[in-house]
């Protein structure tokens, strides 16, 4: 299967079939966010905080539907709390797909901090992570991200890198 990063995700999270997706503005996901919102079997609900986000996931969830939300690494700060204490407490399952900025190749050095600390805090937190570096490995990570959610019950993130794009 050939396939282009952007390309790549869509088609995991459409294979593992999620139907819901909140998302937070970022410009390495935008071509992904465009795909889920021209999808109409996905509904897709842009948020302005990702702790928001969460918390309508979570709701979906009990609503009968899969729920993913795509954020920026640095949005994960914002959101830690709510992800304890929502989302691992109540056993919600969620994919996290995040744009992990800071890493090699960045040039923007506010993002750096945050992009040191992203793994190091997902860790701490015992929440299991995949780093995908090409886009194959991304599909299979993206289905699979789902599936040890599920098993879990808790959130599974999608790290990616600014060289994976």
């Amino acid at each position: 299967m050939n396939m282009n990063s952007t390309e790549a995700i869509y088609n995991g999270l459409k294979d593992a079939e999620i139907d819901f997706v909140v998302s937070v503005p970022c410009v390495n996901l935008s071509k992904l966010l465009e795909m889920v919102d021209e999808d109409e079997e996905i509904m897709h609900v842009p948020v302005t905080r990702e702790e928001e986000g969460i918390g309508i996931c979570a709701g979906a969830y009990m609503g009968g539907r899969k729920p993913a939300i795509l954020m920026q690494n640095s949005g994960l700060g914002n959101s830690i709390n709510a992800l304890k204490s929502l989302t691992e407490l109540y056993k919600f399952p969620l994919v996290i797909i995040i744009s992990h900025r800071g890493t090699e190749g960045e040039t923007i050095c506010g993002q750096i901090p945050m992009g040191e600390s992203t793994p190091r805090l997902l860790n701490a937190m015992d929440f299991h992570f995949f780093e995908p570096t090409n886009p194959e490995t991304a599909y299979e990570d993206v289905k699979n991200a789902w599936k040890l959610s599920i098993e879990e019950g808790k959130p599974v993130s999608v790290l990616l890198e600014i060289k994976y794009w």
